[in-house]
């Protein structure tokens, strides 16, 4: 009987703290929440792949601009990440604790997303026919 107090303890703890409510990030240029942003932290860990990118995209992380480095943990967001990856990588973008990945230094995200823009500036050069030959 003891036992099945303490399993169900541990139980009512983990459904407590699944329930606990994330503070919403506001995107930079709008001031708005994305529509999937989790309310509380099971809401987070039940984001498909496509709203994490969406996410991602939204607060300027998938595809860097000027805006991506404005926020309080920028996060470099490469192209096939799995699941996890992404998960782990919103997770530390929004200030969620035990998301760290292998730290990089701010010099080196902004030189990644400074590589990214310039690429990204070719590609549109060369898309309105203003390619360097």
């Amino acid at each position: 009987m003891l036992a099945h107090r303490h399993q169900n303890a541990a139980l009512q703890a983990k459904i407590a703290q699944m329930a606990l409510p994330l503070a919403p990030l506001v995107r930079i240029t709008s001031g708005e929440v994305h529509p999937s942003f989790p309310a509380t932290l099971l809401n987070f860990w039940v984001l498909t792949s496509a709203q994490l990118d969406d996410l991602a995209h939204f607060y300027h992380q998938r595809t860097p601009s000027e805006m991506s480095m404005h926020y309080p943990c920028p996060v470099i967001w490469e192209k096939g990440l799995s699941l996890e990856d992404k998960r782990r990588k919103i997770g530390r973008f929004i200030g969620l604790r035990g998301c760290e990945s292998p730290v990089k230094t701010d010099e080196q995200i902004m030189r990644v997303v400074r590589e990214r823009g310039r690429v990204e500036e070719e590609e549109e050069l060369f898309r309105r026919g203003k390619g360097r030959f």
